[in-house]
């Protein structure tokens, strides 16, 4: 989690509504958000390509809260190159990372709620998991990828009272992509309807819908939340 990003701001607004975070990264970072937010958030060190770690990471979580009730799975890379220059180095980081990493968060998040009556799992795609753009193929099937893995998990655990649902960001001025993404492409925050990019706390307040009793016949679903990109022809 990024000190600025989707993560992070998370953290923050879960906080605010009082839940209690077990702050998740590789980055380091998650000292500064647990350093930030105080006694509420406790800082692991995790890679969520590697399944051993993503289990010692519900243990801690259970360690120290005694459930868990919400899981986002919002770790994500990027990567651009045209479909004929696709190495599969590059398709293994992508993959390992974007759509790895939430099928291990979605596994051991089902693992760890049906023990406690059932929960609620939020994942991250993006708009690029919902339609296609030029040199973005591996990046966009893994995020396509997110959102079929969502719909069959709802599909298998509503029994079990389990929710999962996923949201698909449009640009986000988060500090890895803002900065960036307006150098590389000035124009991109046209593309929303709302004619602006989003900001990383816009995307958190949806989770923590989703999180939340208020969302309580809420699975299965497949939220863009891009000011309006994804619902334009062009």
């Amino acid at each position: 989690m990024d000190v600025d990003g989707m993560g992070r701001a998370c953290s923050h607004v879960f906080v605010r509504e009082g839940a209690r975070v077990l702050a998740a990264d590789i980055s380091g970072r998650e000292d500064e958000t647990a350093a930030a937010l105080g006694d509420a958030v406790e800082p692991f060190r995790v890679d969520v390509t590697q399944e051993e770690q993503v289990e010692a990471m519900f243990a801690a979580a259970i360690e120290a809260f005694g459930q868990v009730d919400a899981v986002l799975n919002v770790a994500g890379i990027g990567g651009a190159e045209p479909v004929h220059k696709i190495t599969m180095a590059e398709y293994d980081r992508i993959m390992d990372v974007d759509l790895r990493g939430v099928l291990l968060g979605t596994k051991h998040a089902i693992l760890a709620m049906r023990a406690t009556g059932g929960g609620s799992i939020v994942n991250w795609s993006s708009i690029g998991g919902i339609g296609g753009t030029a040199y973005t193929a591996v990046y966009n099937a893994s995020k396509h990828g997110v959102v079929g893995a969502t719909k069959c998990a709802a599909i298998e655990l509503g029994p079990a009272n389990i929710r999962v649902n996923c949201i698909c960001p449009g640009f986000i001025l988060t500090e890895i992509m803002g900065a960036a993404g307006l150098a590389g492409q000035p124009d991109i925050v046209t593309k929303a309807a709302l004619g602006r990019a989003g900001e990383p706390s816009e995307v958190a307040e949806v989770a923590a819908f989703l999180a939340s009793d208020r969302a309580s016949y809420v699975s299965g679903a497949i939220i863009p939340v891009d000011g309006g990109w994804a619902a334009k022809l062009a």
